[in-house]
């Protein structure tokens, strides 16, 4: 057996392994990452109004 034939079965085992791993990942993570990425969105846009009703404020008072 040559070091060949060990990393070509290691590269087989390891191909069927993530391959697995993604089959039953599926879209879960890409949609995951959508969700999340509206929910930072939402947030980062309260949080923009907030500061800009803080700004007119200080604004007319000063």
């Amino acid at each position: 057996m040559s070091s060949s034939d060990f990393f070509w079965g290691f590269g087989e085992i390891s191909q069927t392994a993530i391959a697995a791993v993604y089959d039953n990942i599926g879209n879960v993570f890409n949609y995951s990452c959508i969700v999340l990425g509206f929910v930072g969105l939402f947030i980062w846009l309260k949080k923009q109004h907030r500061f800009s009703k803080e700004e007119e404020a200080a604004r007319q008072n000063s």
